[in-house]
This record gives structure tokens, C-alpha cells and sequence, in this order.
């Protein structure tokens, strides 16, 4: 057998009070006031956001799926009270987001600062070594793990009780030795060995969140509307963290696209909205709805139609009409992933080059109009 190298010991990280921190935007200061008149958009825009306004007040009286999947720069603009205002509207009925947007709005909750400077960070090799994210994030996980919830509702539900009570080592280790091929054997082991590598202890960990008020995570928990979070390894700072464990990232996020596919499942004559999210919604939806489609042909049952799609970027869509359908391999916009991929998801696909914040503001706007 070849000779491979040993791969690096995460134990070996230093890791730095999130306090210590320089940190670029407080919420308070970018919360985006959702009883305030939106932004003005563009005629063009307007007649989209019109178009979603009624598609889903149409979808929420077939009882449809209403989906709104987002990026982080969303958290980061302020835009987190636009979202917690449609989810307590009734509007929106699964939210999906990628792990930097988990990361955002716990650090806003938790201590209302949140963005570094990735160029001055990693040059000092601090980038991301932030304890108490790091530490929080995969507690709240491991915890949730023990119940199987995933990530989104675990995260939202350590935001909400300010902190979480774990068991005992001698516990877990009780549990595996009598139970070892019970299938909640792996979350158990993999606290048990964070707890003994880490010298941490069972009991209750409190954690204040001063700020939940504006977390995303938070009302969605409380509102008992799904949230899922979709990561990658390596793409997330908490990844940079002795706690780091990909098992327990990757539990999680397996929960949360069982949870996301169940969405897509009541899609039909329903909504998608992808906003500012370039790579995950697209990624992530396209293989949803085949596993959707895929159970239900098994079933004799129709495939997925009827549903309305709206994607938001800054970006210009390649400067092609996507209601056209996608273009040739030789224009530059057949590579713009969050188009094209959407393109292909059948039901009608409806491109807004737009500011996200503008966007969601407007749709508040006009759902609560009426």
C-alpha cells in the first residue's frame, strides 16, 4: 500500500475570544426597518415582484410549499427582520440557507457584532479561530444530534433557550455499551469524545443571546417554520476549530435535506424563491426535486409541476432572457449556475437582477398590501 502524509491535527489549533475579535457590522446598526416604506426597484423588477406577490398567496391558500432560500450576504445586509416578518406572515414555509448564514445570525444573537476582515485574519492566522462560535455552533449540533434534529433546528433552538443541557460522559458511555447498535450510537459517540478530548463536562450550558430578537434561526424555531442549512466542509469557519467534527456537520446537514426535500415535495402549483444564493439553492434544489420525483414515480404518482421559480442577484443573468430557456454552451451565460440550474427545475423560472434587501422589502410590501 502507497505511503500517504498524516492529515494535519485539528487539536492543535489556538483559538481567540470572539470578543478580541475586530468585528465590521453590528445588527443593530444594519437591521433593516421592516414597517418602513422599501426601496424604490426598477419597472421591471416591480412587475416580477408582483408576479410573486400573487403566486404565493395563491400557494398559501392550495396549502403549497413556499420556499425561500438565501445567502449570507442577506443576514449581513440587515435584511434579517424582512425574512422574520414573512415568516411570521404566514408567507414563507421553509427557509434554506448555507453555513455561513448559520454563522452570521448566531454571532449577531449572540453578541450583536459579526464579519471579519478575511485578508488582515488570514495573514495573522486568526481567519475564523473564534472560540465561542466555533465551540457554540457544534454544542448545539451534538445536542440536537441526540434528539435527531438537524442543524437548522437545533441551531435555532440553542438561540431560543439560550444554551442547551447535555448529558453526562458516563451517560453516553452507559448508553453505548448497552445499546451499541442503536441508531442514535454515532451522535452519542461523538459527544462522548468531544466531552473527553475536550474536557468539557454534561449538565447545562448557558448561553446568552441578547440579540435573538433578530435572529433568523430563532423565530423560525419559535414560529415552527423549517429551516435547513446546507454546508460544506472546509467552506465555514467553524471548521477552524479544535471542536471540528465533520461527522457531526455532516449528521446535521443530512437531516436538513431530508427536511428540505420534504418541502419540495409540496411544490407542486407552489413557490421558490432563491436570493442571493449562487451555488447551494440551486445545488441543492436540482437534487432534491429528483429525489422528490423519483419516490413519487416509484408511486405511479406525477412529478413535480405547476410551481413558480424567482431567482435574485446583483448579477446581470448573461444578459440573456432565461424565460427563453437556457442558451447555447457557447454563451458565457450558460455558466451562471444559479440561472441555468433553475432553468431546468421545470415550472416557470423568473430572473431579477436585484439588491436582495430591495427585493424582499418590495415583496413584504406587497404581500401586506393585500
Amino acid at each position: 500500500m502507497p505511503s500517504f502524509p498524516e492529515p494535519i491535527d485539528w487539536h492543535q489549533l489556538k483559538v481567540f475570544p470572539l470578543a478580541t475579535r475586530r468585528s465590521m457590522s453590528a445588527i443593530e446598526d444594519i437591521l433593516v426597518d421592516a414597517s418602513a416604506a422599501p426601496p424604490a426597484a426598477s419597472e421591471f423588477t416591480l412587475g416580477i415582484l408582483r408576479q410573486a406577490a400573487a403566486a404565493i398567496r395563491q400557494a398559501r391558500a392550495r396549502k403549497a410549499s413556499v420556499m425561500l432560500l438565501y445567502g449570507a450576504h442577506l443576514v449581513k445586509n440587515g435584511a434579517a427582520s424582512l425574512v422574520n416578518a414573512l415568516m411570521e406572515g404566514g408567507w414563507v414555509t421553509h427557509l434554506g440557507t448555507n453555513g455561513a448564514g448559520s454563522i452570521h445570525d448566531w454571532e449577531f444573537a449572540f453578541q450583536n457584532w459579526s464579519t471579519e476582515s478575511v485578508e488582515q485574519n488570514v495573514a495573522t492566522g486568526s481567519f475564523g479561530a473564534w472560540d465561542e462560535t466555533g465551540r457554540n455552533l457544534h454544542l448545539a449540533l451534538m445536542a440536537g444530534a441526540l434528539q435527531e434534529q438537524g442543524y437548522g433546528i437545533s441551531v435555532g433552538r440553542f438561540i431560543t433557550d439560550d444554551g442547551v443541557e447535555l448529558p453526562s460522559a458516563d451517560s453516553l458511555e452507559a448508553a453505548l455499551r448497552a445499546e451499541p447498535a442503536h441508531p442514535l450510537s454515532p451522535a452519542r459517540a461523538d459527544l462522548l469524545l468531544s466531552m473527553r478530548t475536550n474536557g468539557f463536562g454534561g449538565g447545562r450550558v448557558s448561553v446568552k443571546h441578547p440579540w435573538k430578537h433578530t435572529s433568523i434561526f430563532g423565530t423560525a424555531y419559535r414560529l415552527g417554520v423549517p429551516l435547513t442549512v446546507h454546508p460544506g466542509i472546509g467552506y465555514d469557519i467553524i471548521t477552524n476549530h479544535p471542536l471540528f467534527n465533520g461527522a457531526v456537520l455532516g449528521r446535521a446537514a443530512g437531516i436538513d435535506f431530508r427536511l428540505f426535500t420534504r418541502a419540495v415535495e409540496g411544490l407542486d402549483e407552489g413557490v421558490v424563491m432563491s436570493v442571493g444564493s449562487a451555488i447551494m439553492a440551486p445545488q441543492v434544489f436540482e437534487k432534491s426535486l429528483s429525489c422528490v420525483n423519483n419516490l413519487r414515480l416509484q408511486a405511479g404518482r406525477p412529478i413535480v409541476k405547476d410551481h413558480q421559480i424567482y431567482v435574485v442577484d446583483l448579477q446581470d443573468g448573461g444578459n440573456w432572457d432565461w424565460t427563453q430557456g437556457e442558451p447555447p454552451r457557447e454563451n458565457p451565460a450558460y455558466y451562471l449556475r444559479f440561472c441555468k440550474s433553475f432553468s431546468r427545475m421545470g415550472g416557470q423560472m423568473h430572473y431579477a437582477q436585484c439588491d436582495n434587501v430591495v427585493f424582499l422589502h418590495q415583496l413584504l410590501s406587497l404581500l401586506r398590501s393585500e
